[in-house]
């Protein structure tokens, strides 16, 4: 069964999950024609692998910390993200998440079409 989005105007939640944070699961928010919102929950030493997207992005941790790993192999930076922090990233970027502590960070991503 797909998990429904939310629809325009209707509020969503995403304040810090707390104790829920270890059983949570990634969820999409929301996506329209030109926009994504998910929720990425991404426990301690666990990774999303290096990809880019066309459109631009924001990576804003919720709760617990990341490493955001950012840019090509001849130039890549690494951001520890905690929480209330927000990190924004050109079109195109090749960019990879890990888990420092059990964390949940809030994406949102310009679809470019």
């Amino acid at each position: 069964m797909a998990i429904p989005h939310a629809v325009a105007g209707q509020p969503v939640d995403v304040q810090p999950l707390g104790a829920a944070l270890r059983s949570a699961r990634t969820t999409a928010l929301f996506k329209s024609n030109d926009l994504e919102v998910m929720r990425i929950v991404l426990l301690a030493g666990k990774r999303v692998p290096p990809h880019a997207v066309p459109g631009e992005i924001t990576i804003q941790c919720l709760e617990g910390s990341v490493d955001v790993t950012a840019g090509d192999a001849t130039d890549s930076k690494t951001h520890t993200l905690t929480a209330g922090q927000l990190l924004y990233l050109a079109g195109g970027v090749p960019h990879g998440l890990i888990g420092i502590q059990d964390a949940s960070v809030l994406v949102t991503i310009a679809l470019r079409r």
